[in-house]
C-alpha cells in the first residue's frame, strides 16, 4: 500500500456516527488552507463573487478551496501571501 497524506488519517471517524467519515492529513491541510483563504477574503470584506473578481482568480476555484474540496496549486498559495500583504497593490496589479 502506498503511503502518503491521502492515506494517511489525522482523525479518524466515530464509529458511533453513522455518517461521520475520517479526514485523511492531506483533507486537513486542504480543510486549513480554506479557511485561511475564508479569513482573508472576510478581513478584506468581499464576497467569494468580489474577491474573484478583484484578484483574477476562478470564482469556482475560490469555492473549492473554501470547502477544502482542492489544494490551491502553489503558484496559487504563493499569490495569497502577495494579496495578504499587499491587497491594494495586488488588485491594481489585475486591473492594469
Amino acid at each position: 500500500m502506498r503511503v502518503n497524506k491521502e492515506t494517511i488519517i489525522a482523525i479518524p471517524a466515530d464509529p458511533d456516527d453513522p455518517e461521520d467519515f475520517p479526514v485523511s492529513v492531506a483533507g486537513l491541510e486542504r480543510g486549513l488552507m480554506g479557511r485561511r483563504i475564508r479569513r482573508l477574503r472576510n478581513k478584506l470584506g468581499l464576497s467569494q463573487e468580489a474577491f474573484a473578481r478583484t484578484y483574477g482568480i476562478p470564482l469556482a476555484s475560490i469555492r473549492q478551496y473554501e470547502i477544502g474540496r482542492h489544494m490551491p496549486p502553489p503558484a496559487v498559495r504563493a499569490y495569497l501571501k502577495v494579496i495578504e500583504a499587499e491587497p491594494e497593490a495586488a488588485a491594481r496589479a489585475v486591473a492594469a
